[in-house]
């Protein structure tokens, strides 16, 4: 089994999710006492965010590349950085280890070509939605058509995203607004909605996305935490 190098905390609510995923599907694979072998480096989210505010990915870059080479040096055989915004800085951090970093945006863009699908809603911070470092993984190395939502809500969903999952607070009543979102896109022609947020599912999921719009077919949702942790645990399992 490869050693998985986690680094996490941002947020912590979703990293301990990576956590609890990677080791229920090690152990559904090898069964009885099974469990990942996992490095973890866990930052002080405060810090990197006040970072992301200010517009100081070179910092963040060096930050994230000692992050990555302290994990490499412990005997991690990959890297899975928790979230999907901090990618931002996954080419100046795989250029400067010796091991695999697994993207998130690869691992979901293989999901959704699995299911024929072409044209995806993308949800997460406003960085992420905005910027063009997660957009043009998906069109150009996977070519996926990418949506995203309006200027107004985009500011929604990043206050969301910031000021209450990662804090913890879980307001069933964002759930219902988010999942309209995901409604509206879905009249223009998204066929499927990108979960570009590890705190996302946390509060959206198929099965109450279902549910509102009365449909058990209803647009399909991919889980960005999942499917990163199911590719970081095929990664040590498989090489």
């Amino acid at each position: 089994m490869g050693k998985i190098g986690l680094i996490g905390g941002m947020s912590y609510e979703s990293t301990g999710e990576y956590y609890r995923i990677i080791n229920e599907l090690v152990n559904k694979r090898l069964g009885g006492l099974h469990s990942a072998e996992i490095g973890m480096e866990s930052v002080d989210f405060a810090k990197i965010e006040v970072l992301q505010r200010q517009g100081k990915w070179n910092e963040l870059e060096m930050i994230m590349i000692e992050l990555a080479q302290r994990l490499e040096k412990a005997g991690a055989d990959c890297i899975v950085i928790c979230t999907n915004t901090m990618h931002k800085t996954a080419p100046a951090v795989q250029g400067m280890i010796g091991i695999p970093l697994i993207h998130i945006a690869d691992a979901t863009a293989q999901k959704i070509k699995e299911k024929g699908l072409k044209k995806a809603l993308l949800l997460g911070t406003q960085v992420t939605m905005e910027e063009d470092f997660y957009k043009r993984k998906l069109i150009v190395e996977h070519g996926i058509e990418v949506v995203i939502p309006t200027i107004e809500e985009m500011r929604l969903i990043d206050d969301v995203i910031f000021n209450e999952l990662c804090r913890g607070v879980i307001d069933w009543h964002r759930q219902v607004v988010i999942n309209r979102i995901i409604e509206l896109q879905a009249a223009k022609g998204a066929e499927c909605v990108i979960l570009g947020c590890t705190e996302l599912p946390l509060l959206i999921n198929q099965k109450s996305l279902n549910k509102q719009l009365g449909s058990e077919t209803a647009i399909p949702l991919f889980d960005t935490t999942n499917i990163h942790a199911e590719a970081a645990v095929n990664f040590a399992l498989d090489g």
